[in-house]
Formats: structure tokens, sequence, C-alpha cells
């Protein structure tokens, strides 16, 4: 077997060893190594797949950690892990105990933050500059980001304070839908070299500053060479026009597979002393056909067939809770033209594809913008709208204050569809939604449903919408639990459990997907002689005063919640027990007070003690005290 150059990187210094071509053949042995590993493991493959030429020309031309590579989501960041010493842990990719699909700064002094959220780079970034700045360090800083994270309003808050702080950085955005004019791109790369020189620069007010001092005809000269200078901009750089007014120079577009012009771009402008944006156009998916046909399928994708692209997973026994919220949805939309559906860039991942299709007008991709999106909710609502924002859990933290003051405060009515509720799997502690059980119950005006089923979670639908105000429904990532969906939906009665096991030793309170694990735990129990009855709860605000009250009747309550146990619903069983007066011994059982790993979702559970083995054991270890 012939050696490659890339068993040979073991740290990013390496690179600077290699000619261009060699750092091309690089390339093409990332790619396959990503497509190989992937294809076992999952993950984002489209997006890693495009940026590899990025990469490896940033880190050919810094000196990592010294000087600092930010990543904007990090979902592009394979060939940084496997350039920065990670190669023989790479396979372990999104696995229990392995690397993170993410970077991560536990495993490499090259990973600058924990990057999972889009549109912080810029911000993390400019911190760092700035840090450097009042230590009088020289270490350069460049962040990349994607034309999709620069859609989300941090990225352009930073974007105003970088063209006010005027301190040299490079941000390099990663354009993966413009194509390249063979035409004009010449000129705009002269051009856009030209901006980034910062001899250019100098020259340029010089000669403005001699002109406009020179009397009346210098002045008119300058304004006349200024109007045509800004002319010619607009005419040739249009869709850099914005960072320019924001004073950030900004070149023209470059080929993002062209590691000679990247390298050439970057020496220019890592030697500017102000912040420039380097425009890169990139294909997603480049190198791997499957991804560049159908870069969504691939943006996050489960393990795959190399030579076909199909995933290799077994047909579920149930369908999703997503795509059964989906159904639900446009049904309930067919009734009431009012319903409108919002998501912030997750069409196909909240379900809404379908429901995008038959009601075009009635669906909202806001993009990444979630504060956006639920702003924009409020406003719908009070126009008579009944929006429903479908949005994955750890998104939705990033909208809390518009949920509260926008939504809750003028109470109105808005549905929160939170999918990916609860430990997501490998994706790991940036994506897992454990806090919104504890963010949505302490808002007031808040409803707070957790459906434990396929069909609970139809019935929580169609009662959101009936009764109006602002509602959260939370549901997990993944196939439901087998049971009928029902033929007529249902207007649960509020602040009402059903009770689905009995029991007079044990009562154990469960929310969501929890209700069949401690039916699990409650048959375990059953073979030891402990009967314990199991509630599902359904409402984790108002909670069930009257089921709370009998469960304190027996000689344990527990409460099970698939999400952080600060805060969350147990805590607020335990509040419901005080209010009441009542004394019982109570066990609340959760995510504690750390972020978990990524890992299959069961294997995580097991560990944080929520299977039914762990829920069984942790009630008779609390009988036997």
């Amino acid at each position: 077997m012939d050696h490659r150059i890339l068993d040979m990187i073991s740290s990013p210094a390496d690179l600077k060893l290699l000619s261009n071509d060699e750092l091309s053949i690089l390339a093409r042995e990332i790619r396959e190594e990503i497509v190989t590993v992937t294809s076992e493991t999952g993950g984002h493959v489209a997006s890693s797949l495009g940026a590899v030429e990025i990469i490896l020309s940033v880190h050919s031309m810094i000196d990592c950690p010294t000087d600092r590579f930010v990543f904007d989501v990090g979902h592009q960041a394979y060939a940084h892990k496997l350039v920065t010493g990670r190669l023989d842990e790479f396979k372990t990719l999104r696995t229990y105990g392995g690397l993170s699909g993410f970077p991560k700064s536990d495993e490499s002094p090259c990973d600058v933050h924990p990057s999972g959220h889009a549109s912080d780079s810029l911000s993390v970034a400019l911190g760092l500059a700035k840090a450097r700045d009042l230590s009088g360090g020289t270490n350069k800083v460049v962040a990349l980001i994607g034309d999709a994270a620069l859609s989300g309003g941090m990225a352009f808050e930073a974007l105003n304070h970088i063209g006010q702080a005027q301190t040299p950085m490079v941000i390099i955005l990663n354009d993966n839908e413009m194509s390249i004019s063979r035409n004009v791109g010449a000129l705009m790369k002269h051009l856009g070299n030209m901006r980034a020189s910062t001899q250019y620069r100098q020259t340029r007010d010089s000669v403005q500053e001699k002109l406009e001092s020179s009397g009346a005809l210098g002045t008119a000269l300058a304004n006349f060479g200024r109007n045509m200078k800004e002319s010619m901009k607009q005419f040739v750089l249009p869709r850099t026009m914005i960072f320019e007014q924001l004073g950030i120079l900004c070149t023209a577009p470059i080929d993002g597979h062209d590691i000679g012009a990247l390298k050439e771009t970057l020496g220019l402008v890592l030697a500017a002393d102000a912040p420039v944006l380097m425009h890169v156009v990139t294909k997603k998916g480049a190198g791997y056909e499957p991804a560049v046909r159908n870069p969504e399928k691939f943006h996050g994708i489960a393990p795959y067939d190399i030579a076909t692209g199909e995933v290799r997973k077994k047909p579920a026994a149930a369908p999703s809770y997503t795509s059964v919220f989906g159904k639900a949805l446009a049904e309930e939309a067919r009734a009431d033209d009012r319903i409108v559906a919002i998501t912030a860039a997750m069409k196909d991942g909240t379900g809404l594809a379908d429901f995008a299709e038959e009601f075009p007008n009635r669906f909202v991709d806001a993009g990444i913008a979630e504060e956006h999106a639920v702003g924009l909710a409020s406003g719908l609502a009070v126009g008579g709208k009944k929006p429903v924002v479908a949005i994955y859990s750890t998104f939705l933290q990033r909208a809390i204050d518009q949920l509260i003051i926008n939504n809750a405060l003028p109470n109105l009515d808005v549905v929160f569809a939170i999918d990916r509720a609860g430990v997501v799997g490998e994706d790991g502690p940036t994506h897992h939604g454990i806090f919104d059980l504890a963010y949505t119950r302490m808002v007031p005006n808040m409803r707070v449903l957790a459906p434990s089923n396929e069909a609970e979670l139809v019935h929580a639908l169609h009662t959101a919408l009936a009764l109006g105000g602002p509602f959260a429904i939370r549901y997990p990532r993944g196939a439901a639990e087998g049971v009928p969906l029902p033929e007529k939906p249902e207007v649960l009665e509020v602040g009402r459990a059903r009770t689905v096991r009995e029991g007079d030793d044990v009562a154990i309170l469960a929310f969501g997907r929890m209700v069949s694990r401690a039916l699990g735990a409650a048959e375990l129990l059953a073979e030891r002689g402990i009967e314990a009855r199991v509630v599902d709860m359904r409402w984790a605000k108002p909670l069930d005063a009257d089921a709370v009250a009998r469960a304190a009747r027996t000689r344990l309550v527990v409460t099970v919640e698939g999400g952080v146990v600060s805060g969350g619903a147990g805590e607020g069983v335990l509040g419901e027990l005080a209010r009441q007066g009542l004394a019982v011994p109570a066990l609340t059982l959760g995510v504690p007070d750390v972020f978990v790993p990524q890992g299959k979702a069961d294997l995580l559970l097991r560990d944080l003690g929520l299977d039914p083995q762990g829920i069984a054991a942790s009630v008779e270890a609390r009988l036997g005290k």
C-alpha cells in the first residue's frame, strides 16, 4: 500500500513543508478519509468536504495554536481535526467516548471554542483579537463562517463592532451558493487584492487627502474620484458593499478549491492592518458526487453506503416524532387557514417540507435567525394568525428573550414545537435538548406539554391550537413508540395527568419519552416486590396538583424527566408538594448538573441512570435508605 501524505501529518506545521500540488493531493486524501469514516459513523459530510482546501490553506499560512483559527458551527472542521493530530482517532468521530463532531477545546489546543451553534465565530474572533491587542501580541486571528451562518443576527452585530474596532483579523466567508464568473473574476480579484493591501490603502488615503487640501479643483477631482471608485465598486462588487460600508475591507470572490489562489490571497490579507473579509466560493460536498448532488441530505447524515450514498439503516418500526408532527400540523392547517408554520433553516429537520409545498404562502423559513423567527411569530399572532414555530430545543435557547417578552408577556397565540428535546445522541453537548423544560416552565402564561408518544403529540398540537395562548410542546428525536394515531385529535384537559399503571408502594411521575422507561422500571420493581404507580404527567406546566397529592400517599414520590434536574419539572413537583404542605420522601431523576457528551442516545441515557434499569436501581436504593 502506498503511503499517504495524510499519514505523515502530525500537526499543522507539517503543511508548511508541502508544495501547492502536494497540498492538493492531501486534500483528495482527506476527502477519502472523511467519506470512509462518516460512512460508518455518520456526520456533517457535505460542509466538511467543501471546506478542505480553505482549511489546508489557512493552516499552511498561520501557526496554530499561537495563531487562532475560529470555526463557525464547526461542521466544516473535519479536515481541521485530521491535520491537528487526530488522524488515529478520527474513526471514532461522533461515537460514544470518541472524537466530537465539532471543535472541542479539551481535544486539541488548536480548537479555540466548542463551536456548535451558528453565527458566533465573529464575536469570538473579535474577542481574541481584542485580547491580543490589549496584551501587545502579534498573533493572527482567522474566522471561518458560512454564508448561511452570516444571516444570523449575532454575526451582523459582530460585523458592526469589527468595522468600528478596526483591529486586524481575517474573516473567511465560505460562500457555497454563488458561482464564479470567469469574465469578471480576474478584475474582481485584482480590485479585491488591491483593497486588501495596506500599501494601496495608505496611498489611496494619502492621495485623497492631498487632493482635498489643494483648493476647489482638487476637491472636485477628489469627489469625482471618490464617486467613480464607489460606482465601480457597486457595479463590480455589489455583494460585498455591505462589508465595505461597515469598514471591513473585502476581497473579490476566490475559488475556494484553488489552493494557490487561496494562499496568495491569505498572504495579502494576513498582512493587512485592518479587518479583511476574504470572499471564498466553494461547492458543498466537493469530491464526493452523492454529496454534491444532494448537499442537504449530506449536511448531517447517518451511516451510508459509499457507492450509492444511501443511508444504511434499518427501517424504523414506528414513524419519527418529527414526521408525525409535520403531518399533524398539515392536517390542522387544512382546517384552519390562520395557521402559519415558521422554522429557522430547518425545513426538513423539523418535518415541514410537505407543509411548505402544500402551503407555500403560510410557510416561513427565517434562516439561521431564531430570535427573528420567534419575534416574527409574535407579529403574526398580533395580526390574527396562529403561528407554529418549529425549532430544535438547543436552537430555541437562542431566542429565550423573544419567547418571554414578545410572545408570553402579551399572552399571544403562538405554539412552540420543540423538536429534538432531550438527549439527541451523536452531535453531543452543543445539541442535546436538555434545557427547554427549565426555560419554558419559568415563563408566566406559558403552558408546557410533554407528550409521551406520537398519539399524545397529535393531541397536544390540537390542544395548543384550540386553546390559544403561548404553548410549548416538546418531543424527542427519532422513532416514536409505535402506538396508533388517533382518527380525530382531542383537546386535552389542562393540567390533567393520566395514570398508565397502578401501584401503591411508589409513584413515578414521568414526563415525555421517560414514560415508557418508567413503565419498564415498574416491571423490574414488580419482580422485586415493589409496586410502582406510573403517571404520564402530560403537562410540565401547569402540573396536575391532584396527581401530585395522590403520589404523596405512597412511600416515595419519584419524578423522571429527560432534561436537567435544576429548574426542571421534578423541582416543580417538589414545589407543589411544599405548596400543599405534603411531607413525603422524594427522588428527582433527570440530567444532573453536567454537560452530556456525544454517543448513541440509549448509551447516554444508561449512563445518566434514565433507562429502566437505572430508574429501578435508583428507586430501590432510595427505599433501602
